[in-house]
């Protein structure tokens, strides 16, 4: 593709592609992008509509808020059009509940692929399920004004949309704890300090930033980022003599790869 291609447009979600980079935007500003099942089936579409030559996705939210999380309406007794709410889902059983919630995930779940590298682009506010959606992608680019909160907790609820895992793997368990915990504002500085954003900027100059990171990961062979970042990825599972041995083998299939020499 060489022109900006219209991919999605569906249930308050929409995909584009520009060469190798696909932009997923949440588009409903006038709620600020409130999340709900339709809107997580629509996620989990754009995961799966990706063309075979996209290497970066960048995850953006219309509007001044990223995500102000779930849409309450989820909790009402009357739910949403055509789903049932939340309400309901408590009266199944665990089997059905779990499968629900499994469903929910797929959103959030593909954004670390290993043959894409994915960017968050977060500006105002990131409440919840905004905040494990902007944690599911590999890396964040946040504005000066972005506040992060998990408030689940203080619903009564706990963080279910695979955001934990990667809070834990950045700012560590205790700090994951007190986060999730009280349900209060992570600031762009304590944001940076801490590792959840690789950058923080003004908000007027996030998308070139994002834009100017898309172009250096693209300035890496494919393969091996690719390699790379399956490296990376597997560090938490393997011990430091494990990591070497994957490290020989990946740079093992690099080096035949240049050569043109096949397994």
């Amino acid at each position: 593709m060489t022109s900006l291609d219209s991919v999605l447009d569906k249930d308050g979600v929409r995909l584009t592609v520009e060469d190798a980079v696909a932009t997923v935007t949440l588009a409903n500003p006038d709620k600020r992008n409130a999340q709900s099942p339709a809107l997580w089936r629509a996620l989990a579409l754009a995961g799966r509509s990706l063309p075979g030559d996209v290497r970066v996705v960048v995850l953006r939210g219309e509007g001044k808020s990223f995500s102000a999380g779930l849409d309450r309406q989820a909790f009402t007794p009357e739910g949403f059009d055509g789903e049932p709410s939340f309400l309901d889902l408590a009266r199944g059983s665990d089997t059905e509940l779990d499968a629900v919630i499994a469903e929910y995930q797929e959103a959030f779940t593909w954004w670390r692929r290993r043959d894409i590298v994915s960017i968050a682009a977060v500006q105002g506010h990131a409440i919840g399920a905004g905040f494990q959606l902007a944690l599911a992608c590999d890396l964040r680019v946040v504005a000066q004004d972005v506040q992060f909160a998990m408030r689940e907790t203080s619903l009564g609820l706990v963080p279910d949309l695979t955001g934990t895992h990667p809070l834990v793997s950045l700012v560590g368990y205790a700090r994951a704890l007190e986060i999730c915990a009280t349900g209060r504002f992570v600031h762009a500085e304590e944001a940076e300090r801490t590792g959840l954003a690789n950058l923080v900027v003004p908000g007027d100059e996030l998308d070139s930033a994002v834009r100017d990171l898309a172009g250096a990961l693209l300035a890496a062979p494919r393969d091996a980022v690719i390699e790379t970042k399956a490296l990376l990825q597997g560090v938490g599972g393997r011990s430091y003599e494990e990591q070497r041995t994957a490290e020989r083998a990946a740079q093992a299939r690099r080096l035949r790869d240049l050569a043109g020499i096949g397994d």
